[in-house]
């Protein structure tokens, strides 16, 4: 039986999905040119082209269920298709075509390989289709496997939150996640802003915008989404996968503690510091007698004369010792003591700059060797692993005894879990941000405290010291450990400023630097640092002790900022459509892949818009291609008017 004996109208269907199940079939277009090709041969009569770009492995392709809806109503009763999977790889769609080849609705299926008839075996057309069905199973199944060894490993099998990058193209000296050089200091600053001025999430919100915080696209963030970040563990070092938490091996922004911290902020459990009240110290300081909170409150007194006077007093407020003797201190006492403190652990201006420029050089040199360590230690683990499963070979094919296989067993997972331990201690290179911020803070902390309004006193006070004491009207105020090496660097700078400044002009920074370098109160406090507290990050590191003329140094190398992308103007698609089908029709002989080589267009977007510049009416062509108006195009998307040709269609 012919062709020409069975079906008189077909209709040409061409599938092609996105997914990664046809990533090696022929293109929507490849399949149209080739199909007609066939009609020609076989004279068939086509009645209509229709196309979809959608996955079959479950019931519900709109394009797909009209076409059978006209088959049944008669308007045609045979198929041109690429192959049987291109109409079904689930057995619903599988059946539906099998059923009505059978009972004579649908007389003729004809593929590039071979027909179909209803007086056929349905045997091998039942095979082919449950191979398609197969094929999608095994897909499946391949990949959620492909995903859990992945995230056993400790890596997400998806798309990181902000802040970090897929290594999509496998770079060797890359992991597979890593952190992005641009997104990664913006949303660690965000996070330190949240935990140290504990603000709301409203606030931090706004706040993030002017760091710089923006979508991959360019985008601002919606609120939700950017809730929903601060509440992501992956942050910390832990991801959700399939409903189970993972530890990753990643590297972590924040600690656990922060985290925890941050997420008591959002819910309201951590008493944010005032910012109604005008009292700029209430909530920092605690009683040095007996413990109790020191309050505050506002006094005025009226003159004689007329004249009025404002007052703002501390005390304690004896909640806890009723006779405590502690009297009253003025706010303005309080205020000089605290810049008094500061203008100890002040720096100038052209220290500060030669610090960061020091600190940047010093982290490029940290973080090359960490990442050499990191891939020592990773050759390492891979080498006990080969060695454990060649011992369990060994044992499988008894050509060593149990006692021997546990023995060398237990000394290979010692091995192991050392190079894991290892692995774990190997000293983290992001230290570089939390050092900028403490020189940041000492070079401009007492400029700001003198002329900021009492939330900033309020903020450089919190950040100078967590552990306020009053007593007999004198303020105890530990340093922090973090700036507490200032105490000791800061008068020495100061001094050697002093001692050169009144007596010779130092015009060229080099020489200053050239002075700075030899001062070794840095490798004193470094070594001493290290020695005691050495799983704290280290905030100074060794710097360059060269004579004068032999430190290469410029203050031109600070890091630069990436420009937020300002959007551009929505092109319109239609006019790009057409376009596209002009340059078609007048270039018959061009394939889809030649056209988007010369069109510098996509392969899969020209086939997009030949569809849709060929089922569209032409009016409705003609009325969205003179549009001008940007939130009419904004909402042309592709995807939308591809939707709307394959409705004209049907």
């Amino acid at each position: 039986m012919t062709p020409q004996q069975t079906a008189s109208k077909y209709f040409l269907y061409a599938r092609k999905s996105s997914e990664n199940e046809d990533k090696q079939v022929a293109s929507v277009p490849s399949q149209i040119e080739e199909l007609r090709k066939l009609a020609q041969d076989y004279n068939l009569r086509i009645i209509d082209i229709l196309t979809e770009e959608k996955s079959a492995k479950a019931p519900g392709r709109i394009v797909f269920n009209q076409m059978l809806q006209d088959i049944h109503e008669g308007k045609a009763n045979g198929i041109l298709c690429w192959k049987l999977d291109r109409l079904a790889r689930n057995p619903v769609d599988g059946g539906n075509i099998t059923w009505m080849l059978q009972q004579g609705v649908l007389q003729h299926i004809q593929t590039f390989q071979k027909g179909y008839f209803p007086t056929d075996n349905v045997l091998m057309m039942s095979v082919e289709f449950g191979m398609a069905n197969q094929f999608i199973l095994d897909l499946s199944l391949n990949t959620k496997r492909g995903q859990r060894a992945k995230a056993d490993k400790g890596w997400l099998p998806h798309k990181p939150p902000i802040g970090y990058s897929n290594n999509k193209h496998n770079l060797p000296d890359l992991p597979p996640i890593y952190s992005d050089p641009y997104f990664f200091p913006i949303m660690k600053k965000i996070w330190n802003v949240l935990l140290e001025e504990k603000c709301s999430v409203e606030q931090i919100y706004e706040r993030s915008f002017k760091l710089g915080l923006r979508t991959r696209s360019g985008n601002e963030f919606g609120r939700s989404s950017f809730y929903r970040m601060l509440r992501n563990p992956f942050y910390y070092g832990e991801f959700d996968w399939q409903g189970k938490r993972y530890k990753g091996v990643h590297e972590p922004m924040i600690s656990k503690e922060e985290f925890d911290l941050a997420q008591d902020i959002i819910d309201g459990r951590v008493k944010q510091l005032n910012k109604r009240d005008g009292f700029a110290f209430r909530g920092l300081i605690r009683c040095g007698e007996c413990g109790a909170a020191i309050t505050s409150e506002h006094k005025t007194k009226q003159q004689k004369n007329g004249n009025v006077h404002h007052y703002t007093y501390y005390h304690c407020t004896k909640r806890i010792k009723r006779d405590c003797s502690q009297q009253l201190v003025r706010n303005d006492a309080l205020d000089q003591q605290i810049l008094d403190l500061l203008d100890k652990i002040s720096i100038p201006l052209p220290f500060h700059q030669w610090v960061i420029k020091q600190l940047r050089t010093e982290n490029e040199t940290d973080e090359k060797e960490s990442h050499n360590s990191k891939n020592l230690i990773y050759k390492n683990l891979e080498s006990v692993k080969k060695r454990l499963d060649n011992l369990l070979s060994l044992r499988v094919s008894e050509e060593i005894t149990t006692e021997e296989y546990s023995s060398k067993r237990n000394e290979l997972i010692k091995e192991k879990e050392r190079w894991e331990s290892a692995l774990k201690n190997t000293p983290r290179s992001n230290w570089i941000e939390e050092a900028e911020k403490v020189f940041d803070f000492a070079e401009s902390a007492k400029k700001r405290f003198q002329e900021g309004d009492w939330q900033v006193k309020q903020s450089i006070t919190a950040e100078l010291s967590s552990n306020l004491r009053l007593q007999d009207q004198i303020l105890d105020i530990p340093v922090e450990k973090n700036k507490a090496f200032l105490l000791g660097l800061a008068p020495e700078i100061k001094s050697l400023h002093n001692r050169f400044e009144p007596l010779q002009v130092v015009e060229n920074i080099h020489s200053w630097e050239a002075l700075y370098a030899q001062n070794n109160i840095w490798g004193l406090w470094v070594d001493k640092s290290r020695v005691s507290e050495p799983q704290r990050i280290q905030l100074v590191i060794p710097f360059y002790r060269r004579r004068y003329g032999k430190l290469e140094a410029s203050l031109d190398c600070a890091l630069p900022q990436k420009p937020i992308k300002e959007p551009d103007p929505p092109p319109n698609i239609i006019n790009e459509a057409i376009r596209v089908k002009d340059f078609m029709a007048a270039h018959p002989d061009e394939t889809c892949l030649s056209a988007a080589a010369k069109l510098n267009l996509p392969r899969k977007r020209i086939s997009k818009l030949l569809t849709i510049a060929n089922n569209l009416p032409p009016n409705l062509i003609t009325e969205l291609a003179n549009c001008s108006n940007p939130k009419i195009l904004r909402q042309m998307h592709v995807k939308h008017l591809l939707r709307l040709a394959q409705t004209s269609v049907s």
